[in-house]
């Protein structure tokens, strides 16, 4: 699972996740990629779990980059707990994802076994995607 080594602060506020991707909304490494159509919280979890779909899928054939990292501790508390009494501990860590983001990126396979990969991966994450190729100037 991806974590963040240390993190300036424990625990960080909700905050808003609006609008459309400015930055990351573009292939940089490889042929294929795997755009997100919707603005999500991503689980550090989820990610895993998409990079072992396509993975195993192309048979660890290629190269897959993962464009998204999740820096940001989301808390939580425990069952049972009256409300009051602060801020809950962090559990996990998740991406911030904007429409438009570019999660994955895939290289050195045919398009219609990246296609398949991505449509795999894009089971396990909670926003609506869309397969994209590098436009060839």
């Amino acid at each position: 699972m991806l974590l963040p080594k240390k993190t300036k602060y424990r625990k960080v506020r909700i905050g808003k996740n609006e609008g459309n991707a400015t930055r990351g909304n573009y292939i940089a490494f490889g042929d294929y990629g795997l755009q997100a159509q919707s603005n999500e919280r991503i689980t550090s979890r989820q990610i895993e779990s998409a990079r072992q779909a396509m993975t195993r899928y192309i048979k660890r054939g290629g190269k897959i980059w993962i464009r998204i990292f999740p820096h940001t501790p989301v808390t939580k508390k425990p069952q049972d707990v009256k409300m009051g009494s602060g801020k809950g501990n962090p559990e996990y860590f998740a991406a911030k994802v904007k429409a438009g983001t570019v999660m994955f990126e895939m290289k050195g396979v045919t398009e219609d076994v990246a296609r398949e990969a991505m449509r795999l991966a894009g089971h396990k994450l909670p926003v609506k995607t869309k397969f994209i190729k590098r436009e060839e100037a």
